[in-house]
């Protein structure tokens, strides 16, 4: 076989498609070159479609330049993608440091708010826990206000029990019924003080838990974040997320994520001063309801003691005055015993007379004269007429006054005797059981 017959087949393989990058060239090298349609070939009957030499060596200079182009072509290439993947490289390397220092920047704006949380939290737990100290003393001085307010009932109750004239509205009354007035005020006013305190508390438990909920959504973001921190290229639980670059609907923004948090701060110090000017309303309301009690305290009793000294003054001037009462019923009845006695002293030297009288007036005739022992006996009788009428007549008179000496010592004595029980109501029954009274202590609430 000839060397063009050789030939042939070989440039009919480079002229066939490349099946890799590249075949592109080559085909529009091969298509540049059209083998010869037939001739003397075909007369004498040869192949048609040989190649000439000359044909056949610009087919190889195609095939050289083309790989020569292919070749730059790849270095071209080569060199650009070694640019874009340092390029990418660095790129992805600032992008990855630039996203560290700013999930950093983050973690220490979450570390900041979340601490500024965690001590309002704290601050607020405190003072609940003070408010409820205070609420418990309050209820406390409350149901303590019931034992003055049972005392001074019991005293009024007592007293009503008095005698005659000494059942009066006295000052100790009326102390005693300025000392129920006050108890029930205060009761109320402590009431709607507790109602205050409880409302106070319910809203410092609400913004306690506005900021342990936030505080509680920090510390996730802040652990989500310090694991994002944490991740790097050698880190093994890393894994494709396509979707995870588009952006979720209802997030917040910088500012709005900042202005909650600091709108939960700003109520929680608004709730903490609240807390504490409530508490200092508190103490200074205690201190002050106890100081009125214990003073109102010490007027009742002061009444009381002055009304007890008044009592047992009047007493004892009626006990004087009885004193010389029965002296006088003693001497009174020991002048109508007299009275008694010298009528009938007189009652012998009258019949005396009057039998004298009676027997002269008997004298026969002339011998009944008026002579001067008749005159005599009838002046005598005269006389002991009208000492016995004198006699009766003060005696009528002793013993009307020893009836009136009685009804006064009568009246002494009931009043004695009720002066006598109302010493009894108000300094053996009422101001022993005002010792009852609670302390300041226990009026504080403690």
């Amino acid at each position: 076989m000839s060397n063009v017959d050789r030939a042939a087949p070989d440039m009919m393989l480079a002229s066939t498609p490349r099946p890799y990058g590249g075949g592109g060239q080559t085909e529009r090298a091969s298509s540049a070159f059209h083998p010869p349609d037939g001739g003397m070939a075909a007369a004498v009957g040869y192949r048609s479609a040989k190649y000439t030499p000359t044909e056949w060596r610009t087919c190889n200079r195609a095939v050289l330049r083309q790989a020569a182009a292919d070749a730059a072509a790849a270095e071209t290439v080569v060199r650009l993608s070694r640019g874009a993947c340092q390029r990418s490289e660095a790129e992805a390397r600032g992008g990855q440091a630039a996203g560290a220092r700013r999930l950093g920047a983050r973690l220490q704006e979450v570390h900041v708010l979340r601490s500024e949380l965690r001590a309002h939290v704290e601050r607020l737990a405190a003072q609940t826990d003070l408010l409820l100290l205070l609420k418990s003393r309050l209820e406390k001085a409350l149901d303590a206000t019931e034992i003055p307010y049972g005392v001074a009932a019991d005293n009024l109750a007592c007293r009503e029990r008095r005698l005659g004239a000494e059942l009066v509205r006295d000052a100790v009354e009326d102390e005693l019924l300025k000392e129920m007035d006050l108890i029930r005020n205060i009761q109320a006013l402590l009431q709607r003080t507790i109602d205050q305190v409880v409302c106070q508390i319910k809203l410092n438990r609400e913004a306690k838990m506005t900021l342990e909920l936030d505080w509680s959504d920090k510390w996730q973001a802040y652990s989500i974040d310090d694991q994002c921190g944490r991740y790097s290229n050698m880190s093994g639980n890393t894994q494709h997320h396509p979707s995870s670059a588009t952006m979720q609907d209802q997030v917040s923004e910088p500012t709005s994520w900042l202005k909650f948090s600091q709108d939960n701060l700003s109520r929680a110090a608004q709730e903490e001063q609240t807390t504490m000017n409530l508490r200092v309303l508190v103490e200074r309301l205690l201190q002050d309801t106890t100081e009125d009690l214990r003073f109102q305290c010490a007027a009742v009793d002061q009444a009381f003691n002055q009304h007890c000294a008044d009592l047992a003054e009047a007493k004892t001037l009626l006990e004087l005055q009885l004193t010389q009462i029965l002296e006088h019923i003693g001497a009174q009845e020991r002048n109508i015993v007299a009275l008694q006695q010298a009528i009938l002293d007189k009652d012998a030297p009258q019949r005396v007379a009057q039998s004298r009288l009676y027997m002269r007036s008997h004298r026969p005739n002339v011998e009944l004269c008026r002579d001067e022992p008749q005159l005599s006996l009838v002046e005598e009788v005269g006389q002991l007429d009208a000492m016995l009428a004198s006699l009766q007549q003060q005696l009528a008179e002793a013993r009307g006054s020893l009836a009136h000496l009685e009804e006064s010592r009568t009246a002494l004595e009931k009043d004695i005797a009720c002066k006598t029980h109302s010493l009894l109501i108000d300094k053996d029954k009422c101001m022993p059981h005002r010792r009852r009274y609670p302390t300041v202590v226990t009026l504080s609430g403690y």
